[in-house]
């Protein structure tokens, strides 16, 4: 199941941004609303070539803003977006590039944008091939699972890909407890609309696994 759905997930978890608070936050909300209008609204045909641009434009702001935690959040979600439309080994070079940038942004701030990083690093350790293709890892998922619903523990995005990981190791019962709580979480202001297909995509695995 790991070969089929590596980077099935994605996620993002956590693009949440007031605008204009500081000289970086407009540029940074932009890439979120075009991110979530990319996920949830664009055909899958146009998608990698347009994350791709919008990975280029993250790219700049974080080179400009290297240790400004949100902006490298922003980064590394839309470069396991890329990794996710890309498929494959071509798929390891973002993949890789997202884990720098959101490792990196945990040591700024462990509690960033409500563990949003830890989200998005556990479905990428949990998808990724393990080394040395790649730098997969269950034990490392698990646990940035766990540190991401510690920091948002009604989080639709932490208890929904959590229940996916759970679900491909077998562990049914924890797998439906989550989605189940995925299906009833808050979604988030900032990216409702992302939120929002992830509860529906909840709902089904609720249903999957009852």
């Amino acid at each position: 199941m790991r070969q089929q759905h590596w980077f099935a997930v994605v996620l993002c978890l956590g693009l949440g941004i007031t605008p204009l608070a500081q000289a970086w936050q407009s540029d940074a909300f932009s890439q979120t609303r075009r991110w979530e209008h990319i996920s949830t609204e664009m055909a899958p045909a146009r998608r990698g070539e347009a994350l791709s641009a919008l990975a280029e434009e993250a790219a700049a702001l974080a080179q400009a803003n290297p240790d400004v935690s949100d902006v490298l959040i922003n980064q590394g979600v839309i470069l396991a977006s890329l990794a996710r439309e890309t498929g494959g080994l071509d798929a390891l070079g973002p993949a890789k590039q997202a884990r720098r940038v959101l490792e990196r942004a945990i040591e700024l701030d462990p509690r960033g944008r409500q563990g949003s990083a830890q989200v998005t690093l556990g479905a990428l350790y949990a998808r990724a091939p393990g080394w040395p293709v790649a730098f997969g890892d269950d034990e490392t998922a698990e646990a940035m699972f766990q540190r991401a619903l510690e920091l948002q523990p009604q989080g639709i995005a932490a208890h929904y890909y959590y229940a996916v990981f759970l679900a491909d190791e077998g562990r049914d019962a924890q797998a439906l407890e989550h989605a189940r709580q995925a299906r009833e979480g808050e979604a988030r202001a900032s990216v409702t609309a992302w939120d929002e297909t992830l509860r529906e995509r909840a709902a089904a695995l609720v249903d999957e696994l009852k």
